[in-house]
């Protein structure tokens, strides 16, 4: 029995989220269904975290313990073969067996996308949110700044899952534009039920001249979810990586030739 780690990407929005239930499709179901179509063996796949319908990743990881003896090269190959449409393993490991994906997790990083136009786009509405009008980049920055820190975010989570804490700590968010797109970058040491996506709603009513950026710290000593703004729609909300303590993915040979003076070992 080995202990495998996956990285793996997904459109959000041909699944009910993560986690498995009964009678709707999900990655999880998913991933384990294609595990069991190649060997045979019925295991439980855990995610770094549960994602909601709709909410894509690019970079979730998820473990498994595993009796077979394929290498991890043809096993990578062999389980995105009996993987259904949506939903790719970018990479596998063999790791240590005290490895679990959500219990060894330090950290992740989301994105959350605004096509900010005055008509909807004819492709890819689920995967950012429009928002049409002007928005104030500038306040939003500015905004953004005082969420950075270690906070009690209460008023920036959904009830769902029972939590010991509502303190997180964001490390970074960063606000970028390039034409009518808007990208929100957000890292922390963990995130709440929705907190992702009420600070990019919040966000936007700053954008929007709703609220002020000096509102931010008030709502955030508030506790009350009553108080930040909107929870942004789940379309725009992607999982982009997650931190552990140890290094994972090794370097393949041609992402050591992408990356100059680079040497092999992990990343």
């Amino acid at each position: 029995m080995r202990n495998v780690r996956v990285r793996l990407a997904y459109d959000g929005s041909r699944f009910y989220g993560w986690q498995r239930q009964e009678g709707f499709p999900s990655v999880q179901e998913a991933v384990e269904d294609a595990i069991e179509s190649l060997t045979g063996e019925r295991v439980c796949v855990h995610g770094s975290g549960r994602t909601d319908t709709g909410v894509h990743a690019l970079g979730q990881t998820a473990s498994f313990h595993l009796e077979t003896a394929l290498s991890d090269e043809r096993l990578l190959h062999a389980l995105n073969a009996h993987l259904v449409e949506g939903v790719v393993l970018e990479a596998l490991e063999t790791c240590p067996d005290q490895f679990h994906a959500q219990k060894s997790a330090r950290g992740k990083r989301y994105v959350y996308l605004v096509h900010n136009q005055p008509f909807r786009s004819a492709f890819g509405s689920a995967y950012w949110h429009r928002v049409h009008g002007t928005l104030d980049l500038a306040a939003m920055r500015r905004a953004a700044r005082h969420l950075v820190g270690e906070h009690d975010f209460s008023s920036f989570a959904s009830a769902g899952s029972p939590r010991k804490s509502n303190v997180r700590r964001i490390t970074a968010l960063h606000i970028l534009r390039r034409r009518e797109r808007l990208a929100m970058f957000v890292q922390g040491n963990g995130f709440l039920y929705n907190m992702v996506r009420a600070i990019a709603g919040t966000l936007l009513e700053v954008g929007r001249g709703k609220l002020i950026p000096e509102a931010l710290p008030e709502i955030l000593g508030a506790r009350d979810r009553s108080r930040a703004g909107p929870t942004a729609p789940a379309a725009g909300l992607y999982l982009l990586s997650v931190r552990y303590e140890e290094p994972c993915w090794k370097l393949s040979r041609s992402d050591q030739e992408k990356s100059p003076g680079s040497q092999a070992g992990s990343a």
